[in-house]
């Protein structure tokens, strides 16, 4: 854990509130919450916190939490009589450390886990709750590429920090060392790029009319016709902040193909210079595509390897398969333009790429460069 990590605590009770309770209480469990929580009021980082009070970081994060969601009630739950916990706060801390060092866990296996080094069972349904007040999460665990560098956002946000540096060097943004002998680096003569600046995210991808992604409730056989239809282009899509989200069909994701989609997405920016965050799939970092894409005033800056989680598009595409999977359509050209509406009305909603402008624009201070849309 960060030794300088702080905690937003919510202030429940006053400080001076916090101070008569510790007057009036003998109860040493609930004077070290109380201090605990009244040194994070003062400032105290979370691990400093827990440290004043002898308790590990750990133990201080559940505090806080458990604060936050329910002020005193939560932070001392098992103090008004009643049978005490089955693990006690260490005991939980220990938990906790084996938990982190073998994840993830089936809810069997903590079950096996807690009766062996414990000799503790819990009933399955008190179980739950006692995993979701020990704040574990339980999701479906994303995979990580092999190819993913451990800092790949420090990477994607130098290289979004570089491409809005106004006194960065000379040399076209998309033109690399190897390229010094190329000829061409030039913006087109009709392309005007002074206007301000639109931000978006590029990829491609590949719904077709026969997803199935969302549970529907049925009656009898739960299965569904559909027509033989298939739709065998690429979808490629421009997700934009505050511009002119575009979604097109080529032919194939060639060279050619990629800038031609560059092109579309000029076009409707028109004024305006285009940073164009995408993957580095092999058309996409090709000289052809960086050299046209600097002719049309766009400047690419490309995900760390293996990080398409770095890419808000994403979500955008898992959205509109959800959306289309129960949808029947009859033919290639009916699904064209039923993927079209629906990434024109999801691709307004900034909520995709939230995290995203909080992690790599607003750290940094480039959000005020950009206008971004509500």
């Amino acid at each position: 854990m960060s030794g300088d990590r702080r905690k937003e605590i919510v202030t429940h009770l006053s400080e001076d509130d916090l101070d008569r309770l510790l007057a009036e209480t003998d109860d040493e469990k609930i004077s070290k919450r109380l201090t605990f929580i009244k040194n994070l009021y003062k400032g105290d980082t979370l691990e400093e916190a827990a440290d004043r009070v002898g308790k590990s970081a750990t133990t201080g994060s559940r505090w806080a939490r458990r604060w936050n969601e329910g002020g005193l009630g939560l932070l001392t739950p098992n103090f008004g009589g009643g049978a005490p916990p089955k693990l006690d706060e260490d005991e939980q801390d220990r938990l906790l450390e084996l938990l982190r060092d073998g994840q993830p866990w089936k809810k069997q296996e903590i079950q096996h886990l807690i009766n062996e080094e414990f000799d503790i069972e819990f009933h399955p349904v008190y179980l739950s709750e006692f995993l979701d007040n020990l704040g574990l999460s339980r999701a479906i665990p994303r995979t990580k590429r092999p190819s993913k560098p451990e800092n790949a956002d420090e990477i994607l946000e130098e290289r979004v920090d570089d491409a809005f540096d106004e006194d960065g060097p000379d040399e076209p943004h998309n033109k690399q060392d190897d390229d010094d002998a190329e000829e061409g680096w030039v913006v087109d003569d009709d392309i005007c790029t002074d206007g301000g600046t639109v931000l978006g995210f590029f990829d491609a991808s590949h719904p077709q009319p026969w997803d199935n992604s969302q549970r529907l409730y049925y009656v009898d056989d739960p299965h569904i016709t559909r027509p033989l239809v298939r739709h065998d282009e690429p979808t490629v899509g421009f997700y934009a902040l505050n511009g002119e989200s575009v979604v097109s069909f080529p032919e194939n994701q060639e060279k050619e193909q990629i800038c031609t989609c560059l092109e579309g997405i000029r076009e409707q920016n028109p004024g305006k210079r285009i940073l164009l965050v995408l993957d580095n799939f092999s058309s996409h970092i090709c000289p052809y595509t960086r050299k046209r894409a600097h002719q049309l005033g766009i400047d690419l800056v490309f995900l760390p390897v293996g990080s398409p989680d770095l890419n808000p598009i994403e979500p955008v595409w898992k959205s509109l398969r959800w959306e289309a999977s129960p949808m029947i359509v009859e033919s290639a050209d009916e699904f064209r333009a039923l993927v079209t509406t629906l990434f024109e009305r999801l691709s307004k909603r900034l909520s995709f790429a939230s995290s995203w402008i909080e992690n790599f624009l607003a750290s940094h201070g480039a959000c005020h460069r950009i206008q971004l849309i509500a």
